[in-house]
């Protein structure tokens, strides 16, 4: 009798571990010792054999659905070098809005091939105006925001290459291939993200 109950225990922990591994890879959460913050480096398009860097960002990481949603609407500004950079599951067309906004930012959408794919100078709703009309679309697997102004004020491009570095131990979301939670804790404190598969299209209004 006690054996069957240690089988149906593991069984419970199996089906509940493979459960989370699902749910987190499709993006509808985000594992316990998920990034809090990390670094974002973008370096030129290197069409001359260069790989200059053009400047680092200091980011906050919004990788699950209500961080996401929150973005950076509860904010009061942005310093210059700082920023949020947003976490899907996979590239795909987004859009995302200024709901409850208070202040003007750049939003910077980049492939799953590191590239800059899109550039948006966004403004801040005025008073009573509706923040959610204000969309800005573009194709990504990140979405890095900084103040309006920072992407021209660093020479940041289109075309552009970045390097995306975040602070964790934690399940890499860019491969393709299944990842398990055991593995997951046993990457490295630090660990640079690598291109991967770009995915089916889907769109998400985010903020």
């Amino acid at each position: 009798m006690a054996l069957e109950y240690v089988w149906k225990g593991l069984l419970v922990i199996a089906v509940l571990s493979v459960a989370g591994v699902v749910l987190v890879q499709a993006g509808l959460v985000s594992v316990p010792w998920g990034p809090d913050e990390g670094a974002v480096r973008v370096f030129n398009d290197g069409a001359d054999g260069d790989r200059d860097p053009k400047t680092a960002v200091d980011v906050a990481v919004a990788d699950d659905p209500a961080e996401r949603y929150t973005g950076l609407s509860d904010h009061d500004s942005l310093e210059s070098g700082d920023g949020m950079l947003f976490v899907h599951g996979e590239e795909q067309e987004l859009t995302y809005v200024m709901r409850e906004m208070d202040f003007d930012i750049d939003i910077i959408f980049i492939g799953a091939d590191r590239e800059i794919t899109q550039i948006h100078h966004a403004r801040a709703p005025e008073p009573g105006e509706d923040g959610e009309e204000l969309r800005y679309s573009g194709r990504g697997k990140w979405v890095l925001e900084v103040p309006r102004g920072y992407a021209n004020e660093t020479g940041i491009e289109v075309g552009d290459e970045v390097e995306i570095d975040l602070e964790s131990n934690r399940m890499i979301a860019t491969r393709s291939d299944s990842v398990t939670l055991e593995r997951a804790a046993a990457i490295a404190e630090r660990e640079t993200i690598a291109p991967a598969a770009v995915a089916a299209e889907r769109t998400s209004v985010r903020r």
